[in-house]
C-alpha cells in the first residue's frame, strides 16, 4: 500500500511531468490521436476491436526504453460522473483501482428478454441502469445527514435512471423513474443470501432491498421491455467524493431556496441557495441532487438531477481536464471507490470498454427525460406509469433518438408517414391471395389492458388489401413490440412474402425476422401499435412533453422553480 501511495502522491508534486509525458491520452475527444490500427486479434469485451489491449506496456525497441502508452479509460455514469477518465501509472496502480470496485450479479430474476441483436451495420445499442442508493450504513453516509435509526435497514433506490446509447453511438438518452412509482415487481432472488422474494406490486424504490440492484434491473425490464446490459450504483458519500473531484457544477434556481423541515412536512436536504446561478460541489451538490420538497415533488427532483448532469457534461466536454495530472488521479480514485457495478463491468478495463461507447456523443445529442406518470388513485402520494410512457419505452426499444438533431435516416412518404419495409434482393413475393398470415393480439404488456379485437381489426385490413388467407389467432400474446416472423425453413421466399405483408402495414423491415417456431407468416400486434390501420415507428425527437425532456446542449440559463413554502 505504501508503494501505491507513493505512485499516486508523486504525481501531485510540484514539477510533476505532464499527462502527455506520462503517456496519457490528452486528446480524449480527438479520434485522430488514437492508434490507427489495433493489433490483429485484439478485442474488447463488447466484441469491438481495440480497447485497452492496444496498450500493453511492453518496452519498445530502438532508442531509450520507456513505457508504451497505457490508456485506462472508463466512465462512472449518471450521478457519479458522465465522463471518461484516463488513468495510468503502472500495473500496481491499475490493480489498486480495480481493488476499489465492488461488484454484484447483473439480474436477480429472469425477465425473458434477450440482448438486442445487431442492426444492418453490425452495431447494437447499450443500456445501463444507474442507481442512487439512500443507504446510511456507513459513518460517511451518516455524517451527510442520514438518520441513525435507519442504520441496518435495507437501502432504497431513490434515484433510478436508464442510460441508452444508440447502436451507432451518435446519440444517448437518460430516462428517470420517480422513486414513488408503483409497478409490478417480479420474483427476485438475492445472489448474496439466496433468499427469494415473491412477485408483488409496490414502489419501485423498494426493489433494491428485494435482491439488490439485480432486482431493480429485472423490474425495469418487466416494465419497459428494454433489455439492460449493466447496472451501476453510487451512495451519498460517493456522490460527494465525485462532486469534489469534478471541481464544481453550475446550477440555477429562480428563487432563494431552503429545503428544510416545515410544520407538517419533515425532512429536507438542507439545500440553501440564493436566487440565480451557483457552482456547487461536495455536500451542496448532494443536497441539490436530493432536494425533493423545495422542487415540489419527485418529478421536480428528477428535473433538477437532469440539469446537474447536463451541466456537468457540458463542463467536462468544454475543457480538457485530462491534462491535469492531479485532478485526473482524483477522478479515477474517487469514482472507483464510489461505484458498485454489475459483474460484467467489474474492472477498470471493462469500464473503459463501456465508457468509450459514450466518448463521441455530442452534447446536443444527449437528452434527459422522466417517464410520464399519473397520480395513483389509491394513494395520492404515489404515481403510476402514464399513458405516454409506452411511447418513451418504444423509442428506446426501437433505438429512436429522443432528440431531433441528427440526420433523418428515412425520408417521409407522400402521405407524411414513415415508409414500411423496403424491397430486398431475392425472389418476388407470391400474390397476396396466396400468402397465409396469422395475426395475434400482443397488446396489454405495458401495464395497460389489452385492446379488445385488435388482432381482428388488423386481419380485416389485410383481407381488404387482398390477403384473403389472413386469419386471427384467438390466443393473446402480450409483448411490447410489434413483430412479423416467417418460417425459417421457407428461406428467401418466405421472407419475400413477409416483406409484402410488412409493406402493406408499413411495418419496418427490421421487425421482420425468421423463426423456427412458426409455420406461416405471423404478425403479433404489440403494445407499440394499439390503434390505427398502419404501424408507425416513433419519429426521432417525438418524445412526449409529459416526459419533460431536457437536451444537454441547453445552457440558456434554465433555472429550477422553487415551491413557495421553501423560499426565503
Amino acid at each position: 500500500m505504501r508503494q501505491q501511495d507513493d505512485i499516486r502522491h508523486s504525481r501531485r508534486r510540484s514539477g510533476a511531468p505532464s499527462a502527455g509525458d506520462l503517456g496519457w491520452d490528452d486528446g480524449l475527444y480527438d479520434d485522430a490521436r488514437r492508434p490507427p490500427h489495433p493489433r490483429s486479434g485484439d478485442h474488447d469485451d463488447t466484441g469491438e476491436p481495440g480497447g485497452p489491449g492496444e496498450d500493453s506496456g511492453e518496452i519498445s525497441g530502438g532508442g531509450p526504453k520507456r513505457p508504451r502508452r497505457r490508456t485506462l479509460r472508463w466512465i462512472a455514469i449518471g450521478l457519479a460522473v458522465l465522463v471518461l477518465v484516463t488513468a495510468g501509472g503502472g500495473y500496481l496502480y491499475y490493480q489498486y483501482l480495480n481493488g476499489n470496485l465492488r461488484t454484484g450479479e447483473r439480474s436477480a430474476s429472469d425477465s425473458g428478454l434477450t440482448a438486442p441483436g445487431p442492426n444492418a451495420q453490425g452495431d447494437t445499442p447499450l443500456n445501463i441502469l444507474v442507481l442512487g442508493s439512500d443507504s446510511r450504513n456507513s459513518d460517511a453516509n451518516l455524517e451527510l445527514g442520514g438518520s441513525r435509526d435507519s442504520v441496518g435497514q435495507k437501502p432504497l433506490a431513490d434515484v433510478q435512471m436508464l442510460l441508452h446509447i444508440s447502436a451507432d453511438r451518435s446519440n444517448a438518452s437518460m430516462i428517470s423513474i420517480p422513486r414513488d412509482t408503483r409497478v409490478d415487481i417480479p420474483e427476485c432472488t438475492d445472489a448474496d443470501t439466496g433468499k427469494t422474494y415473491p412477485e408483488t406490486n409496490g414502489l419501485i424504490n423498494t426493489t433494491l432491498g428485494r435482491g439488490g440492484p439485480g432486482c431493480t434491473l429485472a423490474t425495469w425490464e418487466k416494465l419497459t421491455g428494454v433489455y439492460i446490459h449493466h447496472w451501476v450504483t453510487v451512495d451519498f458519500a460517493g456522490v460527494v467524493a465525485m462532486a469534489d473531484a469534478v471541481g464544481g457544477v453550475e446550477v440555477c434556481v429562480e428563487h432563494n431556496v431552503w429545503d428544510r423541515p416545515l410544520p407538517g412536512a419533515g425532512g429536507g436536504s438542507g439545500l440553501k441557495l440564493t436566487a440565480g446561478t451557483h457552482e456547487i460541489k461536495g455536500e451542496t451538490a448532494l443536497q441539490w441532487l436530493r432536494t425533493r420538497h423545495a422542487f415540489h415533488s419527485d418529478i421536480g427532483r428528477a428535473k433538477a438531477q437532469h440539469m446537474y448532469l447536463n451541466s456537468m457534461l457540458r463542463k467536462l466536454k468544454s475543457q480538457n481536464v485530462f491534462t491535469d495530472t492531479g485532478r485526473l488521479l482524483d477522478l479515477a480514485e474517487s469514482a472507483t471507490k464510489a461505484l458498485t457495478v454489475s459483474n460484467e463491468i467489474g474492472s477498470v478495463k471493462d469500464l473503459y470498454n463501456v465508457g468509450i461507447q459514450f466518448k463521441n456523443v455530442p452534447t446536443d445529442r444527449v437528452t434527459m427525460a422522466t417517464m410520464p406518470t399519473v397520480q395513483d388513485p389509491s394513494n395520492p402520494n404515489h404515481l403510476l406509469p402514464g399513458e405516454e410512457a409506452s411511447h418513451v419505452w418504444a423509442m428506446l426499444r426501437d433505438d429512436v433518438p429522443l432528440d431531433g438533431n441528427g440526420e433523418k435516416a428515412d425520408e417521409k412518404g407522400d402521405d407524411g408517414k414513415a415508409p414500411g419495409a423496403g424491397a430486398s434482393e431475392g425472389p418476388e413475393a407470391q400474390p397476396a391471395s396466396a400468402i397465409p398470415v396469422r395475426v395475434l393480439n400482443g397488446t396489454g404488456s405495458d401495464g395497460e389492458p389489452a385492446v379488445d379485437g385488435r388482432a381482428g381489426s388488423v386481419t380485416q385490413q389485410l383481407q381488404a388489401a387482398g390477403f384473403g388467407q389472413a386469419a386471427t389467432v384467438a390466443t393473446p400474446q402480450p409483448q411490447a413490440d410489434t413483430t412479423l416472423t416467417y418460417p425459417e425453413s421457407g428461406g428467401a421466399q418466405s421472407r419475400a412474402d413477409a416483406l409484402s405483408v410488412a409493406k402493406e402495414l408499413r411495418v419496418p423491415e427490421d421487425a421482420v425476422k425468421a423463426s423456427s417456431q412458426v409455420q406461416s407468416v405471423t404478425l403479433v400486434v404489440g403494445d407499440d401499435w394499439r390503434e390505427g390501420t398502419s404501424y408507425e415507428a416513433p419519429d426521432a425527437g417525438s418524445v412526449p412533453d409529459s416526459a419533460d425532456p431536457l437536451n444537454a446542449s441547453d445552457d440558456s440559463g434554465t433555472c429550477m422553480p422553487v415551491y413557495e413554502p421553501y423560499r426565503w
